[in-house]
Order: structure tokens, then sequence, then C-alpha cells
């Protein structure tokens, strides 16, 4: 029982836990049953540590009493679950009994030498009656995780159908009507699809579903002003193409969510993770190395394939008519060393294998580490080579020339210069995707390398559409509604660039190693930001003098984002949600921070604006896991981390509300962006007084559920956490144990993450 099956994440009935929020709500349950089932080991006991068992067994068995009623409410409500949920919910409760009875202290017998109490001789009916508890209470959990899926499936049918509505409508009039419904639809689908995402464990999902939901917050605003324009022109063809591109995709995009929330497999499920170069040096060192360990477990002929496999791949570098001859050259002279130092390792393995050697040998071992090194200086050289070239073609396509050409020739009627500027994005966009094809191959992570992939895809398809709203605005010249469409499209684009620039430091970093496995952060749609009568806010570039003033704030935003860095770093624990987020947070204050240098892709103000309200949301999620984190402290340790937390809570929702208030005037701008960057700097500085204390307040309660200790310690550490009375026990907020509270809400709620 020392290896919880929460840690193996499936328990005796064969059911994988998916998500954090059933992995959480098992845990205090598999800690307060670890911890009975360790003292079962000395049988006799004192009276105080009778008593603590005995309020332990019946906390437990009452709140699963409570937690079954719940679930047998919910398959009430849900025929298709009924019998399968009966039958979880009849088992718990069996369970919860039999623990009630095996630390009932009505049973206990003295002993006679010493006086103490004998309890718990029945170490295998405390097992057999832990583990159907642990099985049973999982498998409630789990199906009513389905109800969430359900609820997503549900509310995603209602976003089809009336897309298809909208698809088909003829007036304006009609049109405002369907596309009211279909905003209020799509925040519903948002907000159950955005809580799925933040509680997925597997990283790859969570990426997945980060990409298919910006594609559905772009394209809401696309697909207003693409039907808009093709209502007002219904004859013109390159507005109905515009259109029904921005239709396909929302389709595509809605049916990427129920794969991922379904786990079904599509036709391009293979498509999701080409091979990268990253990953095939990765299993190609391993290998090697594996040889140290055993010489017969592969063929030589099997690794010298794989490094084939591997320098095939560098084609994508080397074939490429935008890598220079020098990095072209510096690429295959590489990997001609890697196929010179694996064909010597092959020539020592033969020979080691020939003598019937049990290790490496002297040789080998040398040959190992040249062929080794020389992958990595393969791997140092391409990630030069896609970083670099990321890096200039976004200084290159930061000013928008060709975007800005297109309006302007859109504006003029002028269709030939139209064709032209089309020709030049063109070349842009198949620039940008073949960039974002050799940064996947250096990414680094699987998260990444779907972050990637979703950018490559994004310019490809947004290239056209930009041309084809182009080409309807030059065919219809005087129309608002056809340039209000281009300049949708535009900001797609560019804030596509935006993402690349956040995704390309986020590569760097992980190839640096100064942070682990990181998770990109996409905004998502929020009630009233499509409305159909929506006003763009005029965007405003500061002047030399408002960015010298801005400069000193800046720089402490900077040094600020510098320190949340460090402190991060210094967490074992690289994939805690805590981290993760502080991580975000600080990688958007750099991006204001180069705002004040007139740096960066954030051009104008109305680009900060953004970025403030996505670091607000984000910070809001920070606050989540805070208050999670903090139902396993005691007191004065939680109303320290509660009281920072709420801090951090009221600079969130001001910078929020200050991004979102529009301002009309140059001074009123200013001071605004004053306003967001100083309530930035104070939501850091927040941070970077949580980031050690809640580090070091994790190792050490890491440290205690990793070793229970004596029966002293243990009663000591239920005195602090479990009030004496049951029904406290049961109803106490600070309970970190098989709480009703926490149950009920998950059941209640389905999900136990905080609304934001």
């Amino acid at each position: 029982m020392a290896s919880s099956p929460c840690g193996n994440s499936n328990f005796d009935s064969g059911l994988e836990i998916k998500t954090r929020s059933v992995e959480q709500t098992l845990i205090p349950l598999v800690s307060q049953i670890t911890t009975l089932i360790n003292h079962k080991d000395k049988p006799k006991k004192s009276e105080r540590t009778l008593a603590a068992i005995h309020r332990v067994g019946q906390a437990v068995s009452v709140a699963v009493g409570r937690f079954v009623a719940v679930g047998e409410a919910i398959a009430a409500e849900n025929q298709e679950l009924k019998d399968e949920m009966g039958q979880a919910c009849f088992e718990a409760r069996r369970a919860g009994d039999a623990i009630a009875q095996l630390t009932d202290v009505g049973s206990a017998l003295p002993s006679q030498s010493d006086g103490r109490v004998t309890v718990f001789s029945d170490r295998t009916g405390m097992v057999k009656a832990a583990r159907l508890l642990l099985s049973s209470v999982t498998k409630v959990l789990v199906l009513a995780d389905r109800i969430v899926i359900k609820q997503i499936i549900t509310s995603r049918n209602k976003v089809l159908v009336t897309l298809d509505h909208l698809e088909r409508v003829s007036t304006f009039q009609e049109f405002v009507q369907i596309f009211s419904q279909f905003g209020n639809e799509m925040v519903e689908f948002a907000h159950l699809t955005g809580d799925r995402q933040n509680d997925l464990k597997d990283e790859k999902k969570k990426a997945r579903m980060a990409a298919a939901r910006a594609v559905l917050e772009k394209c809401t605003m696309m697909l207003l002003t693409a039907s808009k324009t093709c209502l007002r022109h219904p004859d013109c063809e390159s507005a109905r193409i515009n259109k029904d591109a921005v239709f396909h995709r929302m389709r595509c995009a809605l049916e990427q969510v129920i794969e991922i929330v379904t786990e079904a497999r599509s036709c391009g499920e293979n498509k999701i993770l080409p091979a990268s170069i990253y990953n095939g040096i990765k299993d190609f060192k391993s290998s090697v190395e594996c040889l140290r360990e055993n010489l017969y477990s592969l063929s030589p002929q099997s690794v010298g394939s794989q490094l084939e496999a591997l320098v095939e791949r560098t084609e994508d570098f080397t074939d490429s008519a935008y890598t220079s001859h020098e990095q072209r050259q510096a690429i295959l002279s590489l990997c001609q060393l890697a196929r010179q130092d694996t064909q010597q390792l092959m020539h020592a393995w033969i020979e080691a294998q020939s003598i019937h050697a049990k290790e490496a040998t002297e040789d080998m071992e040398v040959a190992i580490l040249k062929t080794c090194q020389s992958v990595i200086d393969l791997r140092r050289e391409l990630h030069k080579v896609a970083v670099s070239r990321a890096s200039d073609l976004l200084k290159v396509h930061g000013e928008q020339l060709p975007l800005r050409a297109l309006k302007a020739a859109g504006a003029e009627g002028n269709l030939e210069a139209v064709a032209e500027y089309s020709r030049t994005l063109t070349e842009q966009k198949e620039q940008l995707v073949e960039t974002c094809r050799l940064l996947c191959h250096v990414s680094g992570t699987e998260p990444l390398e779907i972050t990637c992939i979703h950018a490559e895809e994004t310019f490809h398809v947004i290239g056209p559409q930009i041309m084809s709203a182009a080409q309807t605005l030059a065919l219809h010249p005087s129309s608002k509604i056809a340039k209000e469409n281009l300049e949708v499209f535009c900001e797609a684009w560019e804030s596509q660039l935006c993402d690349m620039a956040l995704l390309l430091r986020e590569i760097n970093d992980v190839f640096e190693g100064r942070r682990g496995d990181k998770r990109p952060y996409l905004s998502l749609p929020r009630p009233g930001k499509h409305s159909a009568n929506l006003k763009t806010a005029k965007a405003v570039k500061l002047d030399a003098e408002e960015q010298t003033s801005m400069a000193k704030l800046g720089l402490e935003l900077r040094l600020l984002s510098s320190d949340v860095d460090t402190e991060v770093e210094k967490w074992e624990e690289q994939e805690h949600d805590i981290v993760r987020q502080s991580q975000s947070l600080a990688s958007m204050a750099y991006n204001m921070y180069l705002f004040t240098r007139g740096e960066g892709l954030l051009k104008t103000t109305l680009d900060l604006f953004h970025q403030a309200e996505v670091l607000s949301e984000e910070g809001l999620q920070l606050c989540s896991s805070l208050r999670t984190f903090s139902t396993q402290l005691v007191d004065e340790e939680k109303s320290v981390v509660i009281a920072e937390m709420e801090k951090l809570v009221a600079l969130c929702q001001q910078l929020q509300m200050g991004a979102k208030t529009p301002v009309q005037g140059k001074t009123a701008t200013f001071q605004k962006v004053d306003s967001s960057i100083q309530t930035t700097r104070g939501i850091l500085t927040v941070v970077l007084s949580l980031l050690p204390l809640c580090n070091k307040l994790n190792k050490k309660y890491k440290s205690e559920r990793s070793s229970l200790g004596s029966p002293h310690d243990w009663r000591e550490r239920q005195d602090a956490s479990t009030p004496v009375k049951e029904e406290g026990a049961l109803n106490s907020k600070n309970s970190n144990g098989f709480g009703v509270k926490t149950l009920e809400q998950h059941m209640a709620g389905l999900n136990l993450l905080e609304s934001k």
C-alpha cells in the first residue's frame, strides 16, 4: 500500500485516472487509508492514539456514506450510468462500513500485561476493505467524469447546429439574432473546455486542446466579419471562399476538441506528431548508451539504420532554399562526423562481441562517448539554425509591410496591386510555415511540438484568407464591412506572430535548461468579447518621450520577471501548477517590458492591453492553484498563503478591469498604459513573495507524506488538521482527510477547478 494506487494512476478496477481533479480528490483518502494500514504493524495503542484512529475510521465511513448518496443522486439523473454507478456506490458503502467496524473501539481488547488496547488483529481485512474502497470510489469519480464529457459533447452539438443556421442565413436581421445565440453557446463551450484543459494530466492532450481552442477563439471574430461581408456582397466569389474557409476551420477545431475529450482516433491522428530530429537524437543516444549495459540487446545494423533515419530528417534544413551555404555545410559536416563516429563504434562493438565480452570494452566506451557528443553537436547546430531563422523572420515581418500594402491596394480598388502583394505575402507564409516545421524538429518537448504544428497550420490557413479578403475589398473598395473583414484577418496574422515569438522563447528556455516542460498559454473567448456590435478600440503607439518615462517601470518589470524565473528554477517539481503559471506570468511581463523599450511584438497600446488581460486571467488561475495548495496546510501557514493570494486576486481583477475599460485620447491611453504596467509589477511582487514560501511548504508536506512516521508523529499531524469531534472531522474546512465537502463539490460541480 506504500505505493498508492493514486501514484500509479490505475486501481484494481482497471480504471485509468486521466484528470487532476479525480487524482486530487483521491489523495486525502489514500493518505488516511495508508495511515490506518501502517498502524496495524503495532497492534498495541495508547488511548489517545486509539481515539485518533477511531475518529479517522469513523470519519471515513460517514464521509463515504455521504459521498455515495451524491453518487446515487447522479445515477438517478443519468440513466445510462445507473447500473455501473449503483454497483460502485454499493461497493464503496460496504468498504466504508468494513473500515468503521475494524476501527471500532468496542472491538478492541485490553492487554493483560500493560493495560494498553490491542486493535486491528485482522490486517488482511483492513487491506481488503481499503482496496475495495479505493477502487469503488475511483470508479464513482470516473463515472461522474463521463458526465463532464457528456456536457462538452452536448455543448459542441448545440454550437454545430447554430453554426449550420448561421451558414444558411440570408438577411442581416436573422444573422444578428442567430449570432447572438451562437456567441452565448461559444462562451459556454469555451468555459467547459477550458476547465477540461486545465484538468487533463496528459500534457500532449492539453497542448492539443489549447491549440483547438485558440482556433475557435480567433475564428469567432473572423466568422462574424466574413459572414457580414458575404451578406453585403452575396455575388462576390472571393467573399464566399473567405467565409467557407472560416466555417470549415471552426468545424475541424470543434471535432478536434471532441476527439481529445473522448479519446477517439481520427484518420489524421498520426499527423499530430511527425518524427522530430530532437526525438530521433534522443532515441539514438539512448540506444547507444544502452550498449554499456548489454552488448547483445541490439544489432549494429539497427543502430546504423537509426542514424541514417536521423540524418535523413536533417534534409528539412539542408534542402531549404532559405538555409545559407555556411549553415548547410556545417550541418552536412556534423552529419558526416556522426556517421564516422558511429562506424568506429560499430567496429569496436563487433570486436567486443567476437571475444564474448560481457560489458563494453575501453575502446567501445570511448566510441560511445564520441558518438553521443557528435549527435549533441548536430542538435546544437540545428537548434541554432532554426532559432536564428525564426528570429530573423520575426524582425523582418514585424513591420507588416505586405499587410499594409494589401490594405491600401484593396481600399484603392487596385486588383493588380492586390495580386502583386498577395504573392509577397505567399512567400512570407511559406517561409513562416517552413520555419515552424524546423522549430518543431528542435522544440525539445511534445507540447511545444504540438504548438509548433498549430502555428504552422495557422500561417498556412490565414495567409490565403487574407488574400481573399483583400481581393473582396478591391472589388468593393467603398465597403466598410469588407475593410473591417480584412482588418480582422490581418490582426489574426499579427497575433500568430506574437504567439510565435513566445513559442521561440520557450524553445530556447527548454534548450538552455532554464525551464521545464512548459505549457503554452493561449487566451480564450470571454463573455462580450465577440459581441456582434463590438467596436474595436483605436491602437496607439507611444512616442519617444512617453517611452522614456515608461523605461524605469519597464526595467523594474524586467528585473522582477528575472527574479521569478530564478525562484521557479529552485522548485524540484517543475510540473507543479504554481511553477507553470508563475513562469507564464513572468514570460508575459517580459513582453510588456519589451513594449516599454519599443521592442518586441507588442507594437501598439492595444497589443499591450490584450496582453495585460491575458496576464490577469493567468494570474487568477494561479490563485486557484494556490487555494488548492493551501488545503493541505495547517492554520498559521494557510492564513499566510491565503492572505498573499487575496492580494494577488485583487491585483489581477484590478488589471483585468483596467485593461477592459475603454479610454479616449492620447493622455488617457498613456495613463492606462502606466496603470497596467504598475499593476503588473505589483502582481509579480506578490508572486515573488509566494514562490519561496510555497516551495518550502511543498517540500515540508511532501516529506511528511513520504514518511508517515511513528504513531506519536501521526497523532500530532492528525490533531493539527482534524478536530476531535467527529462532525468537525467531516465538515472542517481545514481537514485534509477524506472530507465530504471536497467530494460533494466534485460531484456537484463535476470539476474541482475554481471558476474563473
